[in-house]
Formats: C-alpha cells, structure tokens, sequence
C-alpha cells in the first residue's frame, strides 16, 4: 500500500457519501413537497420516522465531511502506519451511522449499526487527534543527542 492511500480512502469514501446523502436530501424535499401523497408522508413525523430521515440526512453529511478532513490529515501526514490505516477504516466505517439512521426509519431494522457506526466515528477521531498531537510533538522536540 503506498504512502498517502490511507487518505485516498476517505476522500473518495466520503466524497462518495456526501453526494448520496445529498441526493436522499433530495429525496426527502421532494416527498415533503411534491410526492404525491406528502400529507401521509408528513404525518409521519409524528411516528418518528420523517425526523429520523432528517437526522441520517443531516449526520450523513456531517460524517462525509469527517472523512474528507482525515482524508486530507492522513495525505498530508504522508505515511501509511498501522494507526492511520485504523483511522481510515474507523472513519469509512462510520458511515454505518447515518446509513443505520435510514435502513432503521425506512425499513424498521434494529439500532445496531447506527451504534457501531458512532463508536467508530468516534475512535477515528481519537485515533486522529492522537496522531496529531504526536506530530507536533515530532516537529518540536530536537533531535536526540548523540
């Protein structure tokens, strides 16, 4: 695997995300708006389940955007390291959550991945910070004596 591939992943993961889930935003305007219908999709709100379409639409690309800014983290950082693959795949699995939000309102499905998918986020993020923080301590230590 070569060097800035680790970053590659997210951006197109996230990329990729962010136009689908800009896309179900559409779809969400259009069933409120235009559908044919739209007063039973409405109603729906009341059940829950217009509002958890707006939250998998809104974390959706919240979480697109995580994995467009680690992508670009992990490329500048330059290097492939167990902990920056682990960041990657922690943020790409992630997205489990907004998609978990959606398959739970559309199709009923259990909470599970929604659950998994916010503690990988979340780990991501961690495994990030941690790796920034031991850049910067990198660039500002001298170099050990000889």
């Amino acid at each position: 695997m070569d060097q800035g591939s680790d970053g590659r992943r997210n951006l197109v993961a996230g990329f990729g995300a962010l136009l689908g889930f800009l896309l179900y935003g559409f779809f969400l305007l259009y069933r409120r708006d235009f559908a044919p219908g739209r007063e039973h999709w409405i109603a729906g709100f009341a059940d829950g389940k217009l509002h958890a379409s707006r939250l998998a639409h809104a974390h959706g690309n919240l979480l697109a955007l995580v994995n467009v800014a680690i992508g670009l983290f992990l490329h500048r950082l330059g290097r492939s390291t167990p902990a920056t693959r682990a960041a990657s795949w922690f943020a790409v699995a992630g997205l489990a959550m907004p998609v978990g939000i959606a398959m739970e309102a559309h199709l009923g499905a259990p909470p599970y991945p929604v659950l998994v998918g916010g503690a990988t986020a979340a780990v991501s993020v961690a495994l990030c910070l941690g790796l920034a923080v031991g850049e910067s301590r990198a660039r500002t230590e001298p170099p050990p004596a000889r």
